[in-house]
C-alpha cells in the first residue's frame, strides 16, 4: 500500500502495539493473537535480540494482514535495514533528522520520538508523519492537550502510561493514536505464552477506543 494509506490504516485503528521481550522465540505468536484481537498494526522493537530475522519471519507470515513496524530504531542505517527486512514504518524514541529524511526515501511512515515542544515541532518539520510523544507517563493527558494549544497541525502519538483506564483522557486530549507496549503485551502472559491473554487484551482496547471515539 502506499503511504498515505498505511497513515489512514494507523489513523483509523488508534492502536500500535509495540512488543518487546528478551526473546524472540514468541513474537510471530504474538503477532497473531494481536491480529486475532483486532490489532493489526504492530512494532517489533530493536531491544529485542534477532530484531531483524524476527521482522522478516513476521512480514513473511504476516505481512498482507497487518502493517509492521520496526521501533526503537537510533540511526537510518538500522531503519534501511529494517525497511529492507519487510518494515513498513519506523519508529524512534528520539529525534533523529536522518532516520526521517531515510523514511522519505523510501516512501515509508516515520514516527519520530520527541518530547518538548521544540522537538516536537523540529521531527514534524523534519517531515515526521506522526510524532510519538514519549514518555508520555510525565506529563500525562494533560501535557497532551497542553501541546496541541500551540501545535494543532501536529499528529500526536503518546506512548508510555496509555492503558484501558487512561485511553479515554489521552484520546479527548487529541492523541491521534496510541503506543501500547507492557500494558497491552503483559510480561506475565509473555512468559507464560499466554496468547489468549494477549487476544483478549486486543480486543478489549480495540473496543475501548471504540467507545471512546463514538463519544
Amino acid at each position: 500500500m502506499s503511504k498515505d494509506a498505511d497513515l489512514r490504516r494507523v489513523l483509523d485503528l488508534g492502536l500500535v502495539a509495540i512488543i518487546r521481550a528478551s526473546s524472540g522465540d514468541q513474537l510471530l505468536n504474538v503477532s497473531k493473537a494481536l491480529l486475532a484481537g483486532g490489532i493489526d498494526v504492530i512494532e517489533v522493537t530493536f531491544t529485542v535480540p534477532g530484531a531483524l530475522q524476527i521482522i522478516q519471519q513476521i512480514s513473511k507470515e504476516l505481512g498482507g494482514k497487518i502493517l509492521l513496524g520496526a521501533g526503537t530504531v537510533l540511526d537510518p542505517e538500522t531503519a534501511r535495514a529494517a525497511l529492507l527486512a519487510g518494515a513498513e514504518f519506523i519508529v524512534t524514541p528520539v529525534v533523529n533528522i536522518e532516520v526521517i529524511q531515510m523514511c522519505q526515501r523510501y516512501g515509508k511512515l516515520c514516527m519520530a520520538g520527541a518530547f518538548t515542544p521544540t522537538e516536537i515541532l523540529t521531527a514534524w518539520q523534519a517531515g515526521a508523519d506522526i510524532v510519538k510523544v514519549f514518555p508520555a507517563e510525565i506529563g500525562g493527558p494533560n501535557y497532551l492537550k497542553i501541546l496541541h494549544g500551540p501545535l494543532p497541525q501536529v499528529r500526536l502519538l503518546p506512548t508510555g502510561g496509555v492503558n484501558l483506564d487512561t485511553l479515554p483522557a489521552f484520546v479527548k486530549a487529541g492523541a491521534c493514536a496510541v503506543g501500547l507496549g507492557s500494558s497491552l503485551v503483559e510480561k506475565e502472559a509473555l512468559a507464560k505464552g499466554d496468547m489468549q491473554r494477549i487476544q483478549t487484551l486486543a480486543a478489549a482496547y480495540v473496543q475501548k477506543m471504540h467507545e471512546c471515539r463514538t463519544l
